[in-house]
Formats: C-alpha cells, structure tokens, sequence
C-alpha cells in the first residue's frame, strides 16, 4: 500500500475507500460560523482533497485551488450525472437524504451524457437576450431592475428618512424575487410563493421536499401557460430554443433560473454592501469611483455565494491529491476552500483596485454558470440604487457578530441590520411609470396588485422593526 506524508501526516493513497472511511461530519456548528477554519482544519490532516460526511452520506470535498480547476476543466474525466454516483445505483444513498430533492432535479447544472450538449446551447440562446447589452430585452431588464430596487427602497423609506432596516430580509432577498417573476414571466405576483419554496429547497431544511413538490407544480403550471402562449421571456425563448423539451423538462430548467436568480444574488448583494460598509480591502474607495462590478468582483474571491458546486464523479480511478478517488465517488467542488488555498489566495494583492478574475465563484471551464452575466447585472444595479439612494448606511453590529447561514450550497447572511439616512431626492418613478415608457416587452407589475401579494405584505410588516 503506497503511503505518503502531508500537511496532515501519513495518508494512504491506494488503500483507501471511500466507504470505508468514517470521515469528520461537514455540516456542523464550526462550519456555519467559521468555514475557513473547517477548510484549513482539512487541509492540515488531509492535503487539496479530503473525505466529508454529508448529512450521513460521505464524499469528497476539493480544498485545493489547482485541483479545483482540473476537476471542473475536465468533463470527460469528471463527468455529472447521478446515474454516475456508484453508491447510489448500489443503493447506499438513504431516500431521505435533506440533499436529495435538490440533486434530483435533473436540470442543466446537474444533468450529464449527451442530453447536456443541447440543453446547454439553448440555455445559452435563452439568455441572451438578457445578457447582451445590445439586445432590447437586456436594456428593459436593466431598467426593471432599479424600478424594482425604487420599489423596495422606498418601502423601507416609509419608516422614516432615518432609521433601522434588515437589508436582507427587505432588499437583497426579495429583490431578485421579483427579477426572477419578470424573467419567468409569472403573472400577477405568482413568482412570491415559488420563490420562498425555492429558499427552503436551498437550505435544505425538513421541509425541502414538500417544497420541491409545491415549486415545480407551479412551474409546471407556468410551462404549460408558455407553450400555450409563449411570451418574451425565459421560458418561452428556452422552448423556442429547445421545442423537444417537455413540461416536466422546462419546469427543472425553470427551477434552476429561479434557484441562479434568487438565493446567490441576494447574498451577493448582502455580501457586497457588507465589504463596502465595512471598507475592508479598499472595496469602499472602489465602489466611490464608480467600479460597482470590480467591488462585487472582489467580494466573490473572499466570499463565493456559492461555497460548493454540485457533485462530479470519477469516471475512473484517479489520483486527486493524496487519494485515489474510485470510479463513481461523488467530487464536490468548493470554491470557497479553493480562493482560501495558499496557492491562489498568496498570489492575490489585497491593496489594488482592479482584482484577478481567475476565482471560481462562477465556476470554470465548458459548465461554467450560463447566468453569470446576468446574475452579475441584477446585483449591480441593486447595490448602486442602495448607494445612490443612502447618503449614510452603517452597520448595527460589528462586522464579525453578523449572522450567518450555511447550506451545503450556499453561505450568506441571516440578516443585515443596518442605520441609514435617504438622500433627499424626488421620489423615482414607479415601476408602473417605468413600464409604460419601455418598449414591448415583459411588463412592470402592477403595483395594486404588487401590494396584495403575500411578498409585500411581509415586507410591510418589516418597516420600521427593530427601531
């Protein structure tokens, strides 16, 4: 049996199994406050590449930056697709593993073999329009977006040109909410319930399968309204792109868009106004010069919304590190153990303003995320109406007493309690005046019928909490 000494000391290379190993449980208290001593913790014992439990299933979590990017560069050598993961076709994956109903949704970011080639080409044209600056949908879709973020900053405004606000509870989540509604098309405020089923899916909570079910019902329900009378929008351009998919089929794809444009660009938001507020690493003298994009660029590197991508496996038995990873274990990706590694995080210059883009916050190689733009874009414009908005915003608790929350996907703050002063401004226009003077395309909401949806009615039971 060949052996070696790390960081950790004497590892078996050849002999050990997966499944037979009684690996350190990932997801614990340590974890959710203080990841990055998790990760430098498994470092130390087990090198770039170290066995987890997750929720009682055991895999691989990748530390290491250079093995980070050979896995996701290489898709023939780590392929995805559940049908790959040898100790679920062997049936040692429980049926009530919290992680199941997420993975089990077939959609583009999950989905391997020969179906992916051409899923992915009409994701890609389904985006676009969005995406492309140029493109008219993409121009309303900017504009959308600051109505939206009016909206929203002016309900909390209602307490008072000073006062106190949750900027996660009353900006950062339920903004993309309402630019996933506008994306997918839901009439009225249908989007409201979905999007906090989608929320409960991501933390992974008791209730993630019955909120799975209820969620792609209504996109089920939502697809079926698209191939009937297709719109300008997500789900009919997707069709348009890819007319074999069928209703189940649209209703997963519809759930990752919804997954990619809720939960990781509000905690992008959160995370952002909490590196500017703070000021750390010249992320507020940035954003004064007007790189919005360049502070969000930075804040990825230190604090990746998506802190591990969805499961690879070995297509044959591979060195990774110090381990021999068999054909058929599950690979999981973590970016924020991989921008903490030495061989990335030493080579990263904390005093300049214009940051590397070789993070992994969006992934890498042929899979990287098809909505980085787009992601990109919302948070943008949201966090540059914030300060636009706010002549002062500081926060209500230290820095290092935020509260935070962890998923096996996502890390982002519980809560962003702040003090704030709005500049004195005239009222900008509702999203209502902004529809009317865009072009054809996917309206504004009503805000009559903004004020009935269970959404608004939550947030207006948030003004002026806590002052």
């Amino acid at each position: 049996m060949e052996s070696q000494v790390g960081d950790g000391g004497s590892v078996d290379l050849d002999g050990a199994r997966l499944e037979t190993m009684t690996p350190e449980p990932l997801l614990t208290r340590d974890y959710e406050t203080r990841p990055s001593l998790v990760y430098e913790r498994l470092r130390q014992q087990h090198g770039p590449v170290a066995p987890v439990d997750l929720l009682g299933v055991p895999a691989w979590l990748v530390l290491g930056y250079r093995e980070s990017l050979e896995v996701l560069q290489d898709d023939a050598g780590w392929p995805k697709g559940l049908e790959k993961w040898r100790a679920r076709s062997e049936g040692r994956v429980p049926a009530d593993w919290p992680l199941g109903p997420s993975l089990e949704v077939n959609h583009v970011l999950i989905q391997g073999g020969p179906g992916y080639r051409p899923l992915r080409t009409a994701w890609d044209a389904a985006l676009k329009p969005f995406q492309d600056p140029r493109h008219p949908q993409a121009k309303r879709l900017k504009t959308a977006v600051g109505a939206y973020a009016d909206e929203l900053i002016s309900l909390v405004g209602q307490a008072g040109g000073t006062g106190w606000a949750d900027l996660s509870a009353q900006f950062s989540r339920p903004l993309p909410l309402m630019v996933a509604s506008h994306l997918l098309g839901f009439p009225g405020s249908q989007g409201d319930d979905a999007l906090m089923d989608m929320w409960r899916v991501l933390d992974a909570g008791p209730d993630a399968e019955p909120a799975l079910e209820r969620l792609l019902a209504a996109l089920a329900e939502l697809a079926a309204g698209k191939l009937e009378k297709p719109g300008e929008d997500f789900p009919s351009y997707l069709l348009a792109a890819h007319p074999e998919l069928s209703l189940d089929e649209l209703a997963r794809e519809l759930f990752m868009l919804l997954g990619m444009t809720s939960d990781h660009v509000g905690i992008l938001i959160s995370n952002t106004v909490v590196e500017v507020i703070s000021g750390e690493g010249g992320v507020r003298a940035s954003l004064s010069a007007g790189m919005v994009r360049e502070s969000m660029n930075r804040v990825v590197m230190r604090k990746p919304p998506l802190v591990n991508f969805v499961p690879r496996f070995a297509a044959e038995d591979t060195r990774l590190g110090n381990y021999t990873i068999r054909a058929g274990d599950p690979v999981w990706v973590s970016s924020a153990a991989a921008h903490a590694d030495p061989l990335f995080a030493d080579h990263v210059e904390s005093g300049t303003t214009v940051s590397t883009r070789a993070h992994l916050a969006w992934g890498a190689g042929r899979r990287q995320c098809p909505a980085r733009e787009l992601a990109s874009t919302v948070a943008a414009v949201g966090v540059g109406r914030l300060f636009e908005r706010f002549t002062h915003l500081d926060l209500a608790l230290p820095v290092d007493q935020l509260p935070w929350r962890s998923s096996p996907f996502m890390r982002g703050l519980r809560s962003l309690p702040v003090r704030y002063e709005l500049a004195t401004m005239p009222e900008p226009p509702s999203s209502q005046a902004a529809a009317a003077e865009e072009p054809a395309g996917i309206g504004l909401p009503d805000p009559a019928v903004r004020q009935r949806s269970s959404l608004w009615r939550y947030l207006t039971g948030l003004i002026g909490v806590g002052r």
